[in-house]
């Protein structure tokens, strides 16, 4: 066994003393009142506005300030945060009617700066109506960043191919969560999605708003959809984009990955089988399917390490699944299959190049994101039974079912200090989802749209895309998130859309 693996099965044991010395905490109950009592001075503090030292930002038109939260909700005179936002003005004062709130998904995603990249998805008549607000949930990014002695770029791994890869990964996710927790429980703990739906409350009243407008990608539907139930007063339009199951988030949500991108790979296997005379990873399906299940074995036997980048059976699968979320990613993804091939096969390659091409356009911070899933729900302890869900899916998963059902940080985390939220209620939302989404599946956008009673679906026919809006596939879908966002009209009956003909050929 490596040094370094054994090193951080050391730490995995000495996690265990750390958490019996963590408090247990209480939750605290929803308000009721305009302003909870004991929080006035922070629904009434005045936002200082300066440029943001961000080019994109700065080159939006956008300023920024710093929002002052508890960091325990029950303590408001103990510890606070900062939370970082960021405005673009709405264009026309006249017919301004408030502020858009956004986020951007993961969680773990900053997000100070998403609508200066989401504004040009917006007609001018949206734009004139709407302060658009970026915000750095608290604990990531600018806000009070979250750190972990454990430096990972990501708490997620897949297993690999047999129980001593599994013990790997249960032993990093132990080091890991130890690493994160053990400097201050007590921020560790508080990093929660129910806390950051508390923020952008006070963010509310900072602006002196009686509601909000909202924009969330992905994880960022949860954060919505819990915001709508715990605040249905102060909650105007809702647009959310790629939607999680409340119900599934976040343990079951990562299990319903792994058939959707099993089935997104053969569908990536058909274009680059026709492509054969690029790439030559086959000319059938089967056969692009066949290269990459024994590239990933090759990974296991031959690993790549430098530049503080690992390729190995642990990580390709991750690096495939960043890659198989938009169509248009498929020439890229062939690229990168291609460079990790030669890699493992002790081919030269440029590592910087190949981690350019896997990074998604909203880096995830590993801290930020094993504090808020962790923090808002317990997952399973024993190690065994992510194992068994392991060996059950191999035969039919094989690409993703390793990673979809593996154990996390979460395993070894301290208990949550409040439930996680149940969403029921008949506050309004516009819903979008893609019928072949391979981050959140469609299903999770079916079961998020019954429990929001009031809401209506838009569907993308026929697409393998996540972040459906962003995409800027379909005109149709822009269209009805233009007309909501601008009239507040929700359609009449859910929609399904077409993807614009002119994309077809990404295919």
């Amino acid at each position: 066994m490596p040094i370094l693996w054994v090193r951080w099965l050391v730490l995995a044991v000495i996690s265990a003393a750390a958490f019996a010395t963590v408090p247990a905490g209480r939750a605290s109950a929803d308000p009721v009142d305009d302003i909870p009592r004991g929080l006035e001075s922070f629904y009434h503090q005045q936002l200082h506005w300066k440029p943001c030292n961000d080019a994109t930002l700065d080159g939006a038109g956008a300023q920024c300030a710093g929002v002052v939260v508890p960091l325990d909700y029950n303590r408001p005179d103990a510890r606070k945060l900062t939370i970082a936002i960021s405005r673009i003005p709405a264009t026309d004062p006249a017919r301004r009617r408030g502020i858009m709130l956004s986020n951007p998904g993961g969680p773990g995603g900053p997000g100070l700066g998403m609508m200066a990249d989401l504004r040009d998805r917006f007609t001018p008549d949206v734009r004139a109506r709407y302060d658009l607000v970026g915000m750095d949930p608290r604990g990531i990014g600018r806000s009070d960043r979250m750190n972990c002695a454990l430096p990972l770029p990501t708490m997620l791994f897949s297993a690999g191919f047999d129980t001593f890869g599994y013990a790997r990964d249960a032993g990093l996710a132990a080091a890991f969560a130890a690493s994160c927790v053990t400097p201050d429980p007590e921020k560790a703990r508080l990093i929660t999605t129910r806390n950051t739906a508390r923020d952008m409350d006070v963010i509310r009243g900072a602006f002196g708003e009686r509601t909000i407008n909202y924009f969330g990608d992905s994880y960022g539907t949860y954060l919505g959809a819990v915001y709508t139930q715990m605040f249905p007063r102060h909650t105007d339009r809702m647009v959310l984009d790629s939607a999680l199951d409340p119900d599934r988030y976040w343990l079951g949500a990562y299990q319903d990955m792994g058939p959707v991108n099993e089935a997104a790979l053969d569908d990536w296997a058909i274009w680059a089988a026709r492509r054969d005379a690029d790439y030559h990873f086959g000319r059938t399906a089967p056969q692009v399917r066949a290269f990459v299940e024994d590239m990933i074995r090759r990974a296991a036997s031959h690993p790549v390490i430098g530049s503080g980048f690992l390729i190995d059976e642990h990580t390709v699968p991750l690096m495939l699944l960043s890659l198989l979320s938009n169509p248009r990613k498929n020439p890229t993804l062939a690229e990168a299959v291609r460079t990790v091939s030669d890699a493992v096969s002790g081919l030269p390659i440029d590592l910087e190049q190949l981690k350019a091409k896997i990074n998604g356009p909203v880096p995830l911070e590993a801290p930020g994101m094993a504090a808020v899933q962790c923090g808002d729900k317990a997952a399973p302890r024993d190690p065994a039974w992510y194992l068994r869900n392991i060996e059950n899916v191999r035969a039919t998963q094989p690409v993703f079912g390793a990673f979809a059902n593996n154990i996390t940080a979460c395993a070894f985390w301290p208990d949550p200090i409040e439930p996680p939220t149940a969403v029921h209620n008949s506050t309004p939302a516009l819903i979008l989802q893609a019928t072949r989404d391979t981050r959140t599946a469609y299903s999770e956008g079916v079961a998020l749209h019954h429990d929001l009673t009031a809401s209506r679906m838009v569907t993308l026919a026929d697409t393998r895309v996540h972040g459906v809006l962003h995409s800027g596939l379909s005109h149709c879908v822009t269209d009805v998130v233009d007309t909501y966002l601008r009239d507040g009209t929700l359609p009449a009956t859910d929609l399904t859309c077409q993807r614009d003909p002119n994309y077809r050929d990404d295919y």
